[in-house]
């Protein structure tokens, strides 16, 4: 904007004027919230078709691999079977992310969360409700095992989320739910007794072993590494890039809150590998 002024002293009610604006602008600045750390991470979730693309693959992956099993099974063999994490495995808590970008809020919120779920906010991943009924039809069944707390209805909460996406075996048989613990290493145990697990699904390596469940980022990827082997092959991984035992890692806490330490520590492991420039 330019000033016009009259030789050399400036109109007193433009004084008044740009101090108001300045002050104006200085207040808005105070209260506008820093960008969601996590934005492009949802805007990939929700917009990038190599994000549905990798669910595809990974599907077409298990699938592959699950008719290898069916031809290796013999009579008398126990039956085979399909272990699966629930949340951004089968079902997508990707309408959940959006919500919290609107919200300005960061990592996770447990209300809004809770809130979601019992509306049934979940919907099918890609390609999970078509697999999983390739799977039923060649008779092999389905567990799913995941971790939710949303009070005394949390069973309740889970099986209708399935059921509400018309996933295959949403029964009180086939689902497990642990509310105080996010290992699953003892359900998987049991099933593994009746049945030849052929199949591991899951977006989090703690949906495949608890061993992972560390909070140093060079020891899971070294304890990783021990299992390499086995992705793509048992182990069937989906991406997601918002929430998981990888932020815990970092953070030390799965959930952490946007405090001015976390997002240094989030910078810092953003730069962990980066390139030294030349001066």
């Amino acid at each position: 904007m330019k000033i016009k002024t009259t030789g050399t002293a400036v109109a007193p009610w433009l004084f008044s004027l740009l101090a108001m604006t300045c002050t104006s602008a200085l207040a808005d600045q105070a209260v506008t919230p820093p960008s969601n750390l996590l934005t492009a991470a949802v805007a990939w979730k929700q917009t990038a078709a190599e994000f549905e693309a990798l669910y595809y693959q990974g599907f077409n992956v298990a699938r592959m691999q699950l008719d290898r099993a069916l031809q290796a099974h013999k009579p008398g063999d126990r039956p085979l079977a399909i272990i699966s994490d629930v949340d951004d495995t089968v079902l997508s808590s990707n309408s959940y992310w959006g919500y919290m970008i609107n919200s300005g809020k960061e990592f996770f919120d447990d209300d809004a969360w809770d809130q979601w779920v019992a509306e049934n906010g979940p919907v099918a991943t890609p390609g999970a409700v078509e697999f999983l009924n390739y799977a039923q039809s060649k008779g092999v069944e389905v567990f799913y095992v995941t971790s939710r707390d949303q009070g005394e209805k949390t069973y309740e909460y889970a099986l209708a989320n399935l059921r509400n996406s018309k996933l295959p075996f949403a029964d009180d048989k086939h689902l497990t739910v642990y509310r105080d613990s996010s290992n699953k290493e003892p359900r998987q145990t049991e099933i593994a007794k009746d049945y030849q697990v052929v199949l591991m699904l899951g977006d989090n390596l703690n949906d495949f072993k608890r061993k992972y469940y560390v909070a140093d980022v060079k020891q899971r990827s070294s304890l990783m590494n021990e299992d390499k082997e086995q992705f793509g092959r048992k182990f069937i991984l989906f991406p997601n890039p918002t929430d998981g035992h990888w932020l815990k890692a970092i953070f030390g806490d799965s959930e952490p809150p946007a405090t001015p330490e976390n997002r240094a520590k989030f910078k810092a492991a953003a730069a962990a590998n980066a390139w030294q420039a030349k001066p």
